[in-house]
């Protein structure tokens, strides 16, 4: 069976990310609109309801300007803008965290972020099995590579290449707050501290845990984690690096899974939690196409880049 999909936003980097995913996959058959076509409300209504799935690489509002203009009960939509990660009746697209028949069922799904992927992959699990407090205020520090910000970012990184490290949402309001503090089931909003490296793609997500009598041991935490995810072909738990170190490589390729890490200070009064990840693969187009696979009823690895490395 062909099922008919389009990508609304095709011509930003996410949307060309998935679109590669899929070009050589005969399961689908692609809805494409020509240039002059792409902003036009008409043809973008034509085309939703003509798509079994729609996958929106908008803006937000955007994003919801496309929902709006389905008006039939058959067009299910994966959205990967921010528009409806939190919203009352979207799934949200982790079939880790929310379970796969979930997302398989589901006629409306939010794509998490890229930083709440990495987040929500730690922090979620523990919270849910009491090793961890819900109602302390985690500080996450996280880098990302410069695609996440789109055309003009990457054209920044090409043009001035003294830049090295940007870091943003120093007003502490950044938009992945929300979501990261209702999925992960928070009393309080994370501390997040985002940044840009000069790396096209790849992506460190840091969460350092002060142990006490309310959390569990980093040992623990890493058999916990690994009980959780066993049996994922997505997410991996890895032992602490013989190295010491973690590095991303400036000119990784494309992938699609996420490595998580726990490791823990020698007297057990610290942790440090580290998700590895690609934030264009399992931080965006990876993750949606993951989605896109178990509502169809195919497997939720076809098509995934899962061989590659995005660390040296």
């Amino acid at each position: 069976m062909t099922h008919r999909v389009f990508i609304d936003g095709a011509a930003g980097t996410t949307g060309l990310e998935i679109a590669d995913r899929l070009a050589k996959r005969p399961e689908f058959e692609l809805i494409t609109l020509a240039d002059n076509q792409r902003k036009d409300t008409g043809a973008r209504r034509d085309a939703l309801n003509a798509a079994d799935v729609a996958i929106l690489c908008l803006p937000d509002d955007a994003a919801r300007e496309s929902v709006a203009l389905i008006d039939n009960n058959s067009t299910r939509v994966i959205d990967a803008s921010t528009a409806h990660r939190t919203a009352n009746g979207w799934t949200y697209g982790f079939p880790e965290l929310v379970g796969c028949d979930t997302v398989a069922s589901a006629m409306r799904v939010s794509n998490p972020g890229c930083y709440p992927t990495g987040f929500l992959g730690l922090i979620a699990p523990l919270v849910k099995a009491s090793l961890i407090p819900a109602d302390r205020s985690y500080a996450v520090s996280a880098v990302s590579g410069y695609s996440g910000g789109g055309k003009a970012l990457i054209e920044r990184f090409t043009d001035e290449p003294e830049i090295g490290w940007r870091g943003y949402g120093l007003t502490l309001d950044h938009k992945h707050i929300a979501e990261m503090k209702v999925h992960a089931g928070l009393s309080h909003a994370p501390i997040f501290m985002p940044a840009v490296i000069r790396a096209h793609r790849g992506m460190a997500v840091q969460i350092p845990v002060a142990l006490d009598h309310t959390t569990a041991d980093a040992g623990a935490m890493r058999a916990a984690l690994a009980q959780f995810y066993m049996g994922s072909q997505v997410v991996e738990v890895a032992e602490t690096p013989a190295s010491g170190e973690i590095l991303l490589n400036e000119d990784a390729g494309p992938w699609d899974g996420m490595r998580l890490h726990v490791m823990g200070d020698k007297n057990g009064d610290q942790a440090m939690l580290v998700a590895i990840l690609d934030n264009l693969g399992k931080g965006a187009s990876g993750a949606a196409v993951q989605s896109l696979n178990l509502m169809v009823g195919l497997d939720e690895t076809s098509g995934l880049a899962l061989n590659e490395a995005i660390t040296a």
